[in-house]
């Protein structure tokens, strides 16, 4: 759709990286034209000149921004993401060549302020957590590996921790687990999944909103939250094949879980995500109060966005979930699951896996109900997973402006589902569902407005927010029920 002048002049304001590649802003009294995402200083309107292409930008007597480089952009290379992905990969892959988030910056070649900038863009974090996450990532590799990886105090060092303390403190707040714990989880996995492990909860944790979401859909097929026990059939280890997994919550802020097969880490990494626990909670509960917007945490400034149990979950519940209401929503997944998902016990049944929706026509889900759009849509994705050209779960360790782009190259999801699917699978921190309704309303009701906000003020009003608008969004679905 072609925007006005005053748009694509909010689209600038806003920073946003979609509208890269769909117009060129040329600012006049520097003669320099840039990327719709550049961070430089926001020129003022009259100043601007707009342009469909780096050449008629050229053609106007305007040179490339040397800090967002919009000249690469256009023919498809992106040298400061990839200077960025690369020196991330080399925090990941050996954390302890980097002391602390000074090493980075001095390893990028870029200032301090251009390093954290570049990180909190590209991959929503900062330099400082990212390579705390990144050691613990290590640490826990080390740890299933029992045999060679030592003693706790080794593990700890050799993951670039300063001390046994901090290595302890970090690892229990991602997992929920003790270091030594986790190390139990790699040995015989069926059966250690079988007897289940203990999660503890960070302090402050919302039971009650987590309970909200994970029971509300009473008639699921898929999963069952009943009486404090939570049940979900799920997909985990190299075979894919459909278990069991139950989580039973415990006084004293305790989750015990267990699952009917597969590896135990792999079955703690979906409790984690599913409890959210490496969210940064208290932070954007400090910036919500900082902003004046406390009574937006008010009474739940622990809340974390609960993640889906699989990326492919996500994916078809983005699909499915489209410009139609909740209860139909559910119903079609139900339909979905029982018609080609297989039993994982306790009465559940595990969604179908990519390759079986793959090999369905679209006539079997408009059987369903299902609209041929979103019929083909489905079987669309899941054929690109099967494939090889779409790798979901690979999509956690890249950068969100790689996984912004790769997913919007997917037929049938736009700014929503992609910016959901980040959000609620694949665990980004800074994403916006525009055009969410729940989220409209809940800034209407914080903001005050006469209406629900579009999607440029919606934009607008967000960025306050970054890096953390995913949580933000979280609190502002609870809006409704919160604020009268």
């Amino acid at each position: 759709m072609r925007m006005s002048h005053a748009q694509m002049y909010e689209r600038v304001l806003a920073s946003d990286a979609s509208c890269n590649g769909r117009f060129f802003l040329g600012v006049l009294t520097t003669g320099i034209y840039c990327l719709p995402s550049c961070r430089a200083r926001k020129p003022k309107a009259e100043n601007i000149r707009f342009f469909p292409s780096c050449q008629t930008a050229r053609e106007a007597g305007l040179r490339a921004c040397k800090k967002c480089h919009p000249d690469d952009f256009e023919r498809g290379a992106d040298p400061v993401l990839e200077t960025v992905e690369a020196l991330v990969a080399e925090v990941r892959a050996e954390p302890r060549k980097f002391p602390d988030a000074r090493a980075i910056v001095r390893r990028s070649g870029f200032g301090a302020t251009r390093v954290f900038e570049l990180f909190r863009l590209h991959y929503h974090t900062t330099p400082a957590d990212l390579l705390a996450e990144a050691r613990v990532a290590a640490a826990r590799r080390m740890l299933l590996d029992g045999k060679r990886s030592g003693s706790l105090l080794d593990v700890a060092e050799a993951a670039g921790f300063e001390s046994q303390s901090a290595f302890h403190e970090h690892f229990r707040r991602l997992n929920g687990l003790t270091p030594s714990a986790y190390r139990e989880l790699g040995a015989d996995d069926d059966a250690t999944a079988a007897r289940g492990f203990t999660v503890t909860l960070p302090a402050g944790y919302p039971l009650a909103l987590l309970w909200r979401t994970l029971g509300r859909d009473p008639n699921g097929v898929t999963e069952r939250l009943e009486g404090g026990v939570f049940r979900a059939a799920i997909r985990i280890g190299a075979d894919g094949a459909p278990a069991l997994l139950t989580m039973r919550f415990e006084d004293g802020g305790r989750v015990r879980a267990s699952c009917s097969r597969g590896p135990a880490h792999g079955a703690h990494a979906v409790v984690a995500r599913v409890l959210g626990l490496s969210q940064d909670a208290a932070a954007f509960a400090r910036l919500a109060r900082r902003l004046g917007f406390a009574r937006l945490v008010k009474g739940r400034e622990g809340l974390r966005l609960v993640q889906t149990v699989s990326a492919f979950d996500g994916l078809a519940w983005a699909i499915i979930g489209q410009q139609i209401n909740l209860p139909f929503a559910f119903q079609l997944r139900q339909r979905l699951a029982l018609h080609a998902g297989e039993p994982a016990g306790d009465g559940l049944v595990a969604l179908p896996a990519p390759a079986t929706v793959a090999a369905l026509a679209p006539e079997a889900l408009c059987a369903l109900k299902f609209s041929r759009q979103k019929a083909d849509y489905l079987i669309n994705a899941a054929r690109l997973i099967v494939s090889g050209r779409l790798d979901l779960e690979g999509l956690r360790a890249m950068s969100a402006t790689r996984v912004e782009r790769i997913l919007a190259a997917v037929r049938g999801l736009g700014p929503w589902s992609v910016n959901y699917l980040m959000m609620r699978s694949l665990g980004f921190a800074d994403c916006v569902p525009y055009g969410d309704t729940g989220l409209t309303s809940g800034l209407q009701l914080l903001m005050k407005l006469e209406q629900r906000p579009g999607a440029d003020a919606t934009r607008r009003l967000m960025t306050v927010f970054s890096p953390h608008r995913s949580l933000a969004t979280a609190h502002l679905w609870q809006m409704k029920q919160s604020i009268s």
